[in-house]
């Protein structure tokens, strides 16, 4: 069993930054596809980055703003965003899925077995 728990949420400006990270427990983290996805009010949780080794793909809606980090030394995932928008606004939760082999990077909410309990990050106009 998998334990997250994500942090670094708070309250900022358009066009400022923050990093969110999310710390692990539980597994063999550098074995875990890992994951961020964000959820606004009224809307379906949503893609946001996924990061395998050191490999990521991003929603087209945040490339070039976010990056996704891991350091399995500290069995940690970060998301460092840049030039936040107000439609940036949203719960956003880390995921973990096993995935020891392949090349495939999940991207969707049902190919996740694990999720942290959300950092709120609101992004002010």
């Amino acid at each position: 069993q998998v334990q997250l728990v994500e942090s670094g949420g708070g309250l900022v400006q358009a066009g400022g930054s923050l990093r969110l990270s999310c710390a692990a427990s539980g597994g063999t983290f550098s074995d875990y596809a890992m994951g961020w996805f964000r959820q606004a009010p009224g809307k379906e949780r949503e893609f946001v980055s996924t990061i395998r080794w050191t490999s990521s793909i991003y929603a087209d809606s945040v490339k070039g703003r976010f990056t996704i980090s891991r350091d399995n030394a500290k069995n940690t995932v970060y998301l460092q965003m840049n030039s936040l928008k107000p439609e940036d606004t949203a719960v956003y939760y880390c995921a973990a899925t096993y995935r020891s082999g392949g090349y495939y990077f999940p991207r969707r909410v049902a190919e996740y077995d694990y999720w942290g309990q959300g950092t709120q990050v609101t992004v002010s106009s």
